[in-house]
């Protein structure tokens, strides 16, 4: 391999990749290129540390206590603590024969000493560690503004008008498709009418609105191709010192591009999925609204914006959409005698794309519940059409055991409690979750209370209900890139298993036992700290584990193009250092928020 390989090699490597060019020259010099066969031990806690390794080709274990606790693979640095501290607790054992560089401890000591942000990377906490990735990792994310194109943005629908169309019946046909802007066709040419020729010609010019509309039209029009970049669109807006865009395809006037849309798409466009909701009357106009859904969410994502924070929003837009199918599935005379409830990743404001309905319906005790049930029919539908498709578990408001009166779901309550059994320990935890979208917010206020009061001095229910956390090992052996306890799943770990349920229930049954009455689990565990169940570090750590599970989660569904099947799974070879070392520190705050949930709850007593 040449210095020039070396050199590129290394550069692409974090956190050798923060050192200048010289540096990292020297560093070769200083470096050798070794051989290990399969089964060769490295480190031992009775064998020294006497080199960083850094993997060319080939995979190294580390076992702690004859348990497997890592593994290192191309591209992969270790033990930097060996050589930090001057010893270890691990053993390091070649798995697949290994070609690697050897940097001496000595040189090694140096470099750290020598460089703040090199050594900032070895000896900064998980928090601290973790943030300086992310950023990283973000700075080096292809931002799509120089790539998006016009047919990616949200176009208005274009109100295309005769130039002998008198003004006033031009101004009523604008209201029809509620647009403030009309183009107008004159002998193949077109020209457009806004807000700022009305003013000027017909308020103070005094044309009368029985004049036609081509008299007051602005022409010709400044118009952009549907295939264009939107930074073209963007620089055309500048240079015209106009606030409006005609979009064509092919010579065919297809929409309007307005500045604030494109401006609000580089931010989040989030104001326009709401405009389009509120404006839609009917389901084949919110159907419209998916794709721009999809887009926000990649637009945020691309910018580095926190998942938790795009899920926020996107729930906030998807309870919209749940109320305005609720307006158009219930009469008026019986909205406010029920309330309409999601629960699961909607229920805590974590769902960030479109998985499968969970919702139910609590309905006052002086109401008939069978009134309902043509209602519920239709408001299913409705969001199966919208990509909301049926659970596959039946928790809808279709199902009568989640449609039901408060006293029913009161009765419930007291029928999960006494069972114990798996299946009413799941429906449980699933109705802890729920979240009022619509309705009477006061029926499910009550029906928690009552739910709250009912684990008051039980800690035999608590820790029975903690233990689901603990049902799935940790697969911080799994990071070769390979998981062999999945055959149709084969190189691939389950994240959701893995951390996210562990996270996720385990917050749940502790916000149970303190009564926070909040749904979302980062919010769950800052109000969690806020009682000292937590302390502020770990908090911190949790937060930030459990957002780097659900965003690695996120990319993979985003990436997928075959319908976003099986969201919870991704291959580690697909990710790159930094994606693999964040991932393999969330996966260790799993475990040791495990070891706490079997502590706190007294597990191992549980039968």
């Amino acid at each position: 391999m040449s210095i020039f390989d070396q050199r590129q090699l290394l550069a692409s490597i974090h956190p050798f990749d923060l050192l200048s060019e010289r540096a990292q020259e020297r560093l070769i010099e200083q470096m050798d290129i070794a051989y290990y066969p399969k089964e060769t031990v490295l480190i031992t806690p009775t064998v020294e540390a006497v080199s960083l390794y850094i993997i060319i080709k080939g995979s190294v274990n580390e076992y702690i206590e004859d348990e497997l606790h890592n593994v290192y693979g191309e591209m992969d640095s270790f033990d930097a603590n060996a050589l930090i501290y001057g010893k270890t607790t691990s053993q390091f054992v070649v798995e697949e024969d290994v070609i690697c560089y050897e940097l001496p401890k000595e040189h090694f000591q140096n470099l750290i000493q020598d460089h703040e942000a090199f050594q900032s990377y070895f000896l900064e906490d998980f928090i601290s560690k973790h943030q300086k990735l992310k950023k990283h990792q973000q700075q080096n994310d292809l931002t799509p503004f120089m790539v998006a194109r016009i047919d990616e943005i949200y176009l208005h629908e274009p109100c295309i008008v005769s130039a002998e169309l008198s003004i006033k019946e031009t101004l009523i046909a604008m209201k029809t498709l509620q647009t403030s802007v009309g183009i107008v066709e004159r002998d193949g040419v077109y020209g457009i009418v806004t807000d700022t020729n009305l003013r000027n010609k017909v308020i103070i010019g005094g044309i009368t609105t029985d004049s036609p509309i081509g008299d007051i039209a602005t022409f010709p029009l400044v118009t952009i191709d549907q295939k264009d970049f939107l930074f073209n669109a963007l620089l055309l807006f500048t240079r015209h010192g106009i606030k409006r865009l005609v979009v064509e395809s092919k010579g065919v006037v297809v929409g309007v591009l307005e500045q604030l849309d494109l401006l609000s798409f580089f931010a989040n466009h989030s104001h326009l999925v709401v405009m389009q909701i509120e404006k839609a009357d009917n389901i084949e106009e919110l159907q419209k609204v998916g794709d721009d859904m999809l887009h926000l969410i990649r637009s945020l994502n691309s910018k580095g914006v926190k998942v938790r924070y795009i899920s926020k929003l996107v729930n906030t837009l998807n309870a919209k959409i749940y109320e305005k199918v609720f307006t158009m599935s219930v009469p008026e005379e019986h909205r406010e005698e029920c309330a309409l409830i999601v629960m699961g990743s909607e229920g805590r404001s974590e769902q960030i794309l479109r998985t499968d309905q969970d919702n139910g319906l609590i309905i006052a005790d002086d109401q008939d519940p069978q009134l309902y049930v043509p209602y519920m029919q239709q408001l299913n539908s409705y969001l199966d059409m919208l990509g909301f498709p049926p659970c596959p578990g039946n928790i809808m408001v279709t199902n009568p055991f989640w449609r039901k009166s408060l006293a029913d779901y009161k009765a419930q309550i007291d029928t999960w409690l006494g069972s114990m059994d798996p299946d009413a320990m799941q429906q449980l935890a699933i109705f802890i979750d729920a979240q009022c979208i619509v309705g009477d917010a006061k029926l499910l206020d009550e029906a928690k209370s009552y739910l709250y009061s009912k684990f008051e001095g039980r800690d035999d229910l608590m820790a029975h209900l903690a233990k689901a956390a603990l049902s799935f090992d940790t697969p911080l052996s799994l990071f070769s890139g390979f998981v062999v306890e999945h055959s149709v799943h084969k190189n691939e770990l389950d994240l959701k298993k893995g951390g996210i349920f562990a996270i996720v229930h385990g917050v749940r049954v502790l916000a149970l036992q303190n009564r926070v009455t909040e749904t979302n689990t980062t919010r769950r565990v800052k109000a969690l700290n806020n009682m000292n169940v937590f302390d502020k570090e770990f908090s911190t750590e949790l937060i930030e584990a459990y957002d780097t599970l659900l965003g690695t989660r996120m990319n993979a569904r985003l990436s997928e193009t075959k319908g976003f099947q099986d969201i919870n799974y991704v291959n580690p070879s697909n990710l790159n250092k930094i994606e693999r070392d964040l991932l393999k520190d969330s996966f260790k705050v799993v475990n040791t928020f495990k070891k706490f949930l079997t502590f706190h709850f007294h597990i191992n007593m549980v039968v």
